[in-house]
């Protein structure tokens, strides 16, 4: 009997009429047209639609649709248009930003004009997105929170590929755009910054991203084995207090020695998460700014030790100057 309760893989689909949300203010109408999924239904609501875009919506899926064509367009180029080839390469494939010659100068379009193309329009579609959110938001009388997180992450990625290169002065400093490359730039920017993992932001950075996971995770596990008393149903069980809530609240102070309420914990997993791109931007942001070599960083504030050299000084050939020990 006890396998019968244990949802995680099943899901009870108790389907109605169509939902049609409230109102909606405005010159956009919303598209009436709705159907059902049960495969979709095992993960979320069955129910498809009603779907409103309005002009911000709109101009951010044809932004988004302009930057995968020109992304897309340059990787199938570099392959000289074989589709075997662009399916087979794709994960290995890139749009590069402009060579360190260029600085912060428009190059020409095969030497990195194509990137600023495309990372315009990827931005403005992400910017229009974000009006989307804030605005659907205000429409429906939420509070913006989804907006402001989605804003963190924004951030971070506003840091990688435009902040940080303009106080470098230099495009060549952003982040290339495809899947494996954008890897190999995260690797050898660690390297030629003296170890990342010595920078303090990058700490803060990991370390909420792992409790996000966590946090997700407990109180997911949670909800789901409160499920069988109504559990699921959270604004519910906030003012209506029920068996679910309380004994969800009992089995954290009895596990986690401290009071977890249906709103605070998602207070706890909202700043968590918001707090993982805040503080990893900001380490991008210092590294190469104010910070040149973190692992030198961390020796001189006492964070990491210096390591003895393995091999002895040498005399260069060339200079003759002598070269100290190189540590490992």
């Amino acid at each position: 009997m006890a396998a019968e309760y244990q949802n995680i893989f099943t899901r009870v689909q108790v389907r109605g009429p169509a939902h049609m949300g409230p109102a909606t203010s405005g010159s956009w109408t919303r598209d009436p047209t709705t159907f059902f999924n049960y495969w979709l239904g095992k993960i979320g609501d069955a129910q498809i639609g009603p779907v409103y875009l309005g002009f911000s919506g709109l101009a951010a899926i044809l932004c988004g649709f302009i930057a995968i064509e020109i992304i897309g367009l340059n990787m199938a180029a570099s392959v000289n248009w074989d589709p075997v080839q662009f399916v087979r390469q794709l994960p290995w494939l890139a749009l590069e930003p402009p060579r360190p010659e260029y600085g912060l100068s428009l190059p020409p379009l095969n030497e990195g004009g194509w990137w600023l193309m495309a990372g315009f329009f990827l931005t403005m579609a992400i910017l229009l997105w974000w009006w989307r959110t804030y605005r659907r938001a205000r429409a429906l009388g939420l509070g913006t929170h989804t907006a402001w997180a989605f804003a963190s992450a924004i951030w971070l990625y506003l840091v990688l590929g435009f902040i940080r290169p303009l106080a470098m002065g230099s495009w060549s400093e952003a982040v290339p755009f495809g899947i494996f490359p954008h890897l190999d730039w995260t690797a050898a920017f660690s390297i030629r910054y003296g170890n990342l993992f010595y920078n303090p932001f990058h700490a803060l950075s990991i370390a909420f991203l792992y409790g996000s996971t966590l946090l997700f995770a407990m109180h997911g596990a949670t909800i789901l084995a409160v499920s069988r008393f109504g559990g699921e149903r959270e604004l519910e069980q906030i003012t209506d207090r029920g068996t679910a809530s309380e004994r969800a609240a009992l089995f954290w102070r009895w596990t986690m020695g401290f009071n977890a309420t249906m709103e605070s914990i998602h207070r706890w997993a909202w700043w968590f998460a918001v707090l993982t791109t805040l503080t990893g931007g900001i380490g991008i942001l210092l590294t190469g700014t104010v910070v040149d070599n973190w692992y030198l960083w961390a020796v001189k504030h006492g964070v990491a030790p210096m390591y003895p050299p393995v091999f002895p000084p040498f005399v260069d050939p060339v200079t003759g100057a002598t070269v100290p020990g190189v540590s490992q």
